[in-house]
């Protein structure tokens, strides 16, 4: 096994956000590999936020961002656990940067539950007609377009998307870090996104 040096624990913490014992543990877990490392703390971190999944989200803060010279803006809400929390560096950083992807990559929900359904109506009338055109059997149309509905779901939905400062990785990974960083249930729970013009 190699050894883990204190440069390399840190470069992680820089690199995730996480404490050091779970850096160390991360390292040595995967031998020293970064990328494993990085692997091992997302798990972890997704572990941590399933664990937490039933408990209260009563305190937080409302994140916001106006872009393009006050042409863009978003207000969204971000709820933890404790107003200790709410208060923390990163956790107001991190409601911040959610409001900033927001403004950039304009999804239609957090979730695909909150997506109204006259979208998803109108969504899978299109995708049925392509369907169609493609010549596709009749009884093969609605599993193709369910298909297609899920593919939007992953680019239109807020918790699915590739975050706009890391496209590796997903929003949901960015809230469980957070939420393995914090040791509290964290949710986005609402947004609102104005643009100019709309």
């Amino acid at each position: 096994m190699s050894t883990i040096s204190a440069e390399m624990v840190k470069k992680l913490r820089e690199k995730t956000g996480a404490g050091i014992m779970d850096c160390k543990e991360a390292l040595a877990d995967s031998n020293g590999d970064f990328d494993k490392a990085i692997d091992f703390l997302r798990k972890k971190g997704l572990a941590t936020a399933s664990k937490r999944a039933g408990r209260a989200t009563s305190e937080g803060v409302i994140g916001s961002y106006i872009h393009l010279g006050g042409k863009i803006g978003v207000l969204v809400e971000v709820n933890c656990e404790t107003d200790f929390v709410a208060k923390n560096k990163d956790f107001t950083e991190f409601a911040k940067n959610i409001a900033m992807h927001i403004a950039a990559s304009n999804p239609v929900g957090v979730t695909p539950e909150d997506v109204p359904k006259n979208i998803i109506e109108k969504e899978m009338e299109i995708y049925r007609a392509q369907v169609r055109e493609m010549g596709k059997p009749e009884n093969m149309v609605d599993k193709i377009a369910q298909g297609k509905l899920n593919k939007f779901f992953k680019e239109s939905c807020l918790l699915d998307q590739p975050y706009v400062r890391d496209p590796n990785i997903t929003v949901q990974d960015v809230l469980n870090e957070l939420i393995a960083k914090t040791g509290e249930k964290i949710q986005i729970k609402r947004f609102v996104r104005f643009q100019v013009g709309e």
